[in-house]
């Protein structure tokens, strides 16, 4: 029993009052190594390296037993909370947001391995994404960025909303101004295609594969780019004070408390 107990206080965030344990530390550490990894894996001169190929499969090995004994053990102790125990209780913990990451880090390796590892079988690896809610899970500052996205949405949406109408506006004038009249190019011969156009100038990526050549277009062009900007800066501006507001509150909290 100490033991389990032990382990609840290490394994759940909840059961701390402060800061990260150095079993969930632990975890985090083996999660980034888990990224350096993957990308390593995509690397084709190492891919053809007996050895590295090798090193690849044993590291996997041992990040999926890790993983799988933390989920076991996060099952086992879940009971200590009144609302998890027995079967049923284990079962609605298990469906829970952050349970079902934690299998999806692990699950999806292990039906690659159990199939060989072969052919499309390993795009199931792109899952290993989910590992990620496990540094957000134990990171207090990734709980103040859920927190001011959950404060701000509202006009967050506004900003989206905002956006969607500019890049649709933009691709209608374009489309009449260079698909319809003008120099009548293929790029703009339609609506959906002329969004393509909006969606890069509006986001200033400005590839350049696509422009306008009519003195008209150019025009609309000047001040849709223009307006980009402001698409951009209005959503960065409402989250920024989102965040410093809800950090400011955490502070002034923490010093009542």
């Amino acid at each position: 029993m100490r033991v389990k107990q032990w382990l609840y206080v290490q394994l759940v965030p909840e059961a701390r009052a402060s800061g990260i344990s150095k079993l969930n530390l632990v975890i985090v550490g083996v999660v980034l190594a888990s990224f350096l990894f993957l990308a390593l894996e995509t690397e084709p001169v190492l891919n053809r390296d007996p050895r590295w190929m090798q090193a690849f499969y044993l590291f996997n090995v041992v990040v999926l037993t890790i993983f799988t004994l933390e989920y076991l053990a996060r099952l086992w102790v879940a009971g200590i909370d009144p609302q998890f125990k027995g079967i049923g209780g284990r079962l609605k913990y298990a469906t829970r947001f952050y349970s079902i990451a934690d299998l999806l880090a692990f699950l999806p390796e292990l039906v690659v391995m159990a199939m060989g590892g072969g052919g499309s079988l390993l795009v199931l690896r792109v899952l290993r994404l989910a590992r990620l809610v496990k540094i957000a899970r134990f990171m207090p500052a990734f709980d103040a960025l859920g927190a001011a996205l959950r404060r701000s949405s509202s006009q967050l949406l506004t900003s989206l909303a905002v956006a969607l109408t500019l890049v649709y506006v933009a691709a209608v004038l374009l489309y009449f101004v260079e698909g319809v009249g003008g120099q009548q190019q293929e790029q703009f011969a339609s609506i959906p295609r002329a969004i393509w156009w909006a969606v890069a100038t509006l986001t200033t990526v400005g590839y350049g594969d696509v422009y306008p050549v009519t003195p008209l277009g150019r025009f609309f062009s000047a001040i849709i780019a223009i307006a980009g900007i402001g698409v951009v800066a209005l959503p960065a501006g409402v989250f920024a004070s989102a965040f410093s507001d809800e950090l400011r509150e955490r502070r002034e909290r923490g010093s009542r408390q």
